[in-house]
């Protein structure tokens, strides 16, 4: 099987060195600076409180990519999908899968599954229809990854000691079909422990939750999420956050259990984390604001002026 990571940043580089490591042949696309340190040294690992180990990996430019690829791991932003799309499906074979990891809610949220909202449009997520136009569905996976590594230089990535990994992988039609379970054997084998879900949008909202509140808040206020909790109003915010997400979640199928202490309680536990946003925020990087926040208020207001 040829497996593409395509978008060789912190989480590609981080899948690509696991999976390079157990024996698959993968290749990492990456450009610029990344490329050359991925080339000339690997993947340089670095766990919290351990020795940093280097992973060597093949990296190639998109120039340099060729021949179609059976699975192909997605690990850019949301931001950058649209102006990517063409190039994505140019190197997926006819019966490959595309496995799309971003955070957020993605395109397709109201397509494959029959709900009241079928096949209803998120325009702050593909606002010029590309990535309806040129991904076809039947050959994309769903993805929530639960690994806060960071990319501290060119070809570095460092992963602190918090909450357990973990990979949720789904269907958009939520069966829980064999190429599923293979892709989800193969990352496992490979040192992340993977989920096949029968039910991704429920998974993306549990990570949305989270997201919702910590990405802007930490954003905002140029603090990490270990700062915010020692606040005495934090408990009210992060409830008032909670409160209103999971009620457009509910509204579109989605009850979720909201308990705003046991949140700060969990930020408490892992005070290494820096969320992605803050990290973007603090690169100059273009945030995902539509995927996280901005798809909420579109739902939102698509449910009220339909009731």
């Amino acid at each position: 099987m040829r497996i593409l990571i395509y978008g060789a940043g912190a989480i590609g580089s981080d899948l690509g060195a696991l999976l390079s490591a157990s024996g698959e042949d993968v290749q990492l696309l990456a450009r610029g600076a990344q490329l050359a340190a991925l080339q000339a040294n690997g993947v340089t690992v670095e766990y919290q409180g351990q020795p940093s180990v280097q992973v060597p990996v093949k990296a190639l430019s998109a120039e340099a990519c060729s021949g179609r690829f059976d699975l192909i791991f997605v690990t850019l932003k949301s931001t950058q999908l649209a102006a990517a799309a063409k190039s994505i499906v140019s190197l997926l074979a006819p019966d490959g899968v595309v496995v799309m990891i971003q955070n957020g809610l993605p395109w397709w949220y109201f397509d494959g599954v029959e709900s009241a909202h079928q096949g209803a449009r998120l325009s702050c997520l593909d606002p010029d229809g590309v990535l309806q136009r040129e991904i076809p569905l039947s050959q994309v996976l769903g993805a929530v990854i639960y690994r806060p590594v960071t990319q501290t230089a060119p070809g570095k990535i460092f992963l602190p000691k918090v909450m357990p990994p973990k990979l949720q992988i789904g269907e958009v039609d939520n069966q829980l079909s064999k190429r599923l379970q293979s892709i989800a054997d193969l990352v496992s084998r490979a040192g992340l422990p993977t989920e096949a879900t029968q039910d991704i949008r429920r998974a993306k909202w549990q990570k949305l939750m989270m997201n919702l509140i910590w990405n802007p808040l930490c954003s905002i206020t140029q603090s990490s999420p270990g700062y915010i909790v020692q606040s005495a109003l934090a408990a009210d915010i992060v409830g008032l956050m909670m409160l209103e997400g999971s009620a457009v979640a509910r509204s579109v199928g989605i009850d979720l259990k909201v308990d705003p202490l046991a949140e700060l309680e969990r930020v408490r536990q892992n005070l290494a984390q820096t969320p992605s946003m803050l990290q973007d925020v603090r690169a100059g990087r273009p945030i995902e604001f539509d995927a996280i926040m901005n798809v909420v208020v579109e739902m939102a207001l698509m449910i009220f002026q339909n009731q």
